[in-house]
């Protein structure tokens, strides 16, 4: 083909191209849907209820299965799938409002499996809908403390924490003993691949589904569509469909994901399902190949589910073509606590805090890329605070205002815990540097997300500007610690390379912010974004011509792993500087996994005066003075010791005292990082006081 030829040839070459892969994006989003269904062991009328309720002609076994039946009389045809997923059940309540949890049946065979539900968003599944809490999991900061516990964590370790202080409170939440407990995922896919608990055997239910409503039989006859229930105890459902109804002529068996793609005749029902089948009865065997077999992300591709599909028609019918994929029904989304049951100790300020700490908290922004997160502090700035704004080339944030002298700094930083690309393998596998303490056990496994060049603040709800992808598993892992962490976003180097990864582009994970309980909230990242989202307030709060002192508010860059934008900050400002103060975590041991014989901080009992660390400490006079202004002010608040640095150190070489104004946290580095939001709304008072308070020499 000639140059000119190619040149009016390839718009219709491309135009199929995009087609073929707008078609793809659909069929995997389709089948997400069904890997995301709530379905626990035991529980799946919760998915078939709604399915009965989206497509007609679905009835309800006595045994929980739902079925669907495609022409009448012999030959027989049945078609069955697993439905149900691995889950944990309430197991216990504590006095002091921690939940324990126990499989519900043998579970999943990956050995990652129970660490891949530590420091997570958890969904239990209450009579009333879902409630989200998350997993309990050793501070980051407190690595030294846990440098001797390697075993992989197990079921025995997992304690759920719901935003509650007590057993009452979690009973007002709607939560009961043997509540079913699954990991809060969304749908996820991406390039042509679906990823999520049992991914596979999910996929053969999308594909009996798609079957069932096109009416795919043979040209005479019947079939019998069968979402079979707990498969997870050696697949009773299926022993009872078998059991109490006509032996069918033709058994086809959608299994669970393999390593290899199958489809065979077999000579017996697999498990207990302790059904005796005729010798003249066929059975057909047909399962997705998948990788990461029974992990949290097993991952299935399009084309596999595809071949399904294909094969499980051809099984049935020859003559007919396989059908479109049909949407699972919509998944309901986590309960915020009830409005309704927030009273008068519940103030409107918590609200605004939860609103402003929801935008922060979703944005994901790495050392180095705190763009996202800068452009919204910005946004929100009010319009003198605006004019007044300033930033530099490292993307520090800052805005000087109130009377002479020297300054007293506010600083809070932008960025998070996470990761950056190092290189990639020519198939794809993408090699990882950690930036900051990163608590690795709790990202091995887990969705991932790439950041582009384009990602800005308002790309999350459409994930614009981001590539979606996995943090791989070890399939044979020794130690719970992993000495490395991979990503995987399905494509191989030239196609990752096109769609605009290079190295040093941020990696993150999938996050959402939860109110939990009366008064929690949770999300990876607060760390510091609560810091943030507590400056800004403070800030949208001051009247500046009622500021007697100099004062500066800023939003630093890089702090993760090296306090860097700070630094900058400290070498521009710090020979003007009198005080700083650090708007920061306080690494709380006020969990069920640390000691309390330091950082003992309660949540829900005030914001922090942060007064030693590891890098530095606040002096006896400072310490005195900042007391006296809370006191002043009529601020209830806690001050201790605590592990891990903070901004303000890089302040004290210039002989500006440092002292960190904090809120008591909880999992610190993880993506279960909890805040309580009386304590943030306390700590926007005590930084307004600490800014209006008078100067002391």
């Amino acid at each position: 083909m000639d140059s000119f030829a190619l040149k009016l040839f390839l718009p219709g070459l491309l135009a199929v191209f995009a087609q073929a892969a707008a078609a793809q994006v659909d069929e995997a989003a389709a089948i997400s849907g069904w890997v995301a269904l709530d379905a626990p062991t035991g529980h799946e009328h919760l998915a078939t209820e709604a399915i009965r309720d989206m497509y007609a002609g679905w009835e309800a076994s006595r045994y929980g299965n739902l079925v669907k039946t495609v022409g009448a009389g012999e030959p027989r045809r049945t078609v069955a799938c697993a439905l149900d997923a691995n889950a944990y059940a309430v197991s216990q309540i504590t006095d002091d409002g921690y939940l324990r949890l126990h499989r519900i049946g043998g579970g999943s065979r990956h050995p990652l499996w129970d660490q891949s539900h530590s420091g997570q968003h958890l969904r239990i599944l209450t009579r009333s809908g879902p409630v989200v809490g998350v997993t309990a999991i050793a501070n980051g900061h407190f690595a030294s403390q846990h440098r001797n516990e390697i075993s992989i964590i197990t079921q025995d370790d997992l304690w759920l924490d719901v935003g509650a202080e007590s057993d009452t409170d979690v009973a007002n939440m709607g939560i009961g003993l043997l509540d079913p407990v699954l990991r809060h995922i969304p749908a996820w896919y991406f390039a042509g691949e679906i990823a999520g608990p049992r991914a596979g055997a999910r996929a053969g239910c999308a594909a009996l589904v798609a079957a069932a409503e096109a009416g795919i039989n043979g040209a005479q006859g019947s079939t019998r569509y069968v979402l079979t229930t707990q498969q997870v105890f050696g697949w009773i459902g299926l022993g009872a469909e078998l059991n109490r109804n006509p032996a069918p002529d033709l058994l086809v068996v959608l299994g669970p994901g393999e390593a290899q793609f199958r489809d065979e005749e077999v000579g017996e029902i697999p498990g207990r399902a302790n059904a005796v089948l005729p010798a003249e009865t066929s059975v057909r065997w047909i399962a997705p190949d998948v990788n990461d077999a029974d992990a949290l992300m097993e991952r299935v591709g399009v084309e596999s589910a595809a071949r399904v599909l294909a094969a499980l028609v051809e099984a049935v019918d020859a003559d007919a073509e396989a059908p479109p994929w049909q949407s699972a029904p919509f998944q309901a989304p986590a309960l915020n606590y009830d409005v309704s049951q927030r009273g008068a100790d519940d103030p409107a300020e918590l609200a605004e805090v939860e609103a402003i700490l929801d935008r922060f908290a979703e944005l994901s922004a790495v050392p180095g890329k705190e763009r996202p997160v800068r452009d919204l502090v910005y946004d929100q700035l009010p319009q003198w605070a605006r004019d007044l704004a300033q930033t530099d080339e490292m993307g520090n944030l800052w805005v000087e205002f109130g009377g002479e002298g020297e300054l007293t700094v506010f600083v809070a930083h932008m960025d998070e815990v996470g990761y950056e690309v190092e290189s990639v393998t020519a198939d794809g596998v993408v090699s990882l540097n950690r930036l900051g303490g990163v608590v690795t056990p709790a990202w091995e496994g887990q969705p991932a997300l790439l950041q582009l060049d384009g990602y800005t603040n308002g790309a999350m709800p459409g994930l614009a500007g981001q590539l979606k992808g996995v943090f791989l598993a070890r399939a044979e892992p020794s130690q719970r610690q992993p000495n490395t962490v991979l990503a995987w976003f399905g494509m191989n180097r030239d196609a990752l390379e096109q769609a605009g990864v290079r190295p040093g582009l941020g990696i993150t994970g999938y996050k959402e912010g939860h109110r939990m309980g009366p008064y929690r909230y949770a999300s990876r990242g607060l760390d510091d974004r609560v810091g943030t989202t507590a400056l800004l307030l403070a800030l949208q709060q001051l009247d500046p011509e009622r500021i007697g002192n100099r004062v500066m508010f800023a939003w630093s860059v890089r702090e993760e792993g090296g306090l860097f934008g700070a630094g900058e900050l400290a070498r521009k400002f710090g020979n003007r500087t009198r005080r700083v103060y650090s708007i920061d975590t306080f690494v709380s041991s006020d969990t069920p996994l640390e000691s309390p014989h330091f950082a003992w901080a309660p949540l829900g009992a005030g914001p922090v005066i942060r007064s030693i660390e590891n890098s530095a400490m606040s002096t006896p006079y400072e310490l005195d003075r900042n007391r006296r202004v809370a006191e002043t002010a009529g601020i209830e608040y806690q001050y201790g010791l605590t592990q891990g640095g903070t901004d303000g150190t890089t302040f004290t070489p210039y002989g500006a005292p440092n002292a960190g104004l904090s809120w008591p946290g909880r999992y610190s580095h993880s993506p279960a990082e909890i805040a309580d939001l009386r304590d943030v709304a306390g700590l926007v008072d005590l930084i307004r006081a600490m800014a209006q308070a008078p100067e002391e020499r």
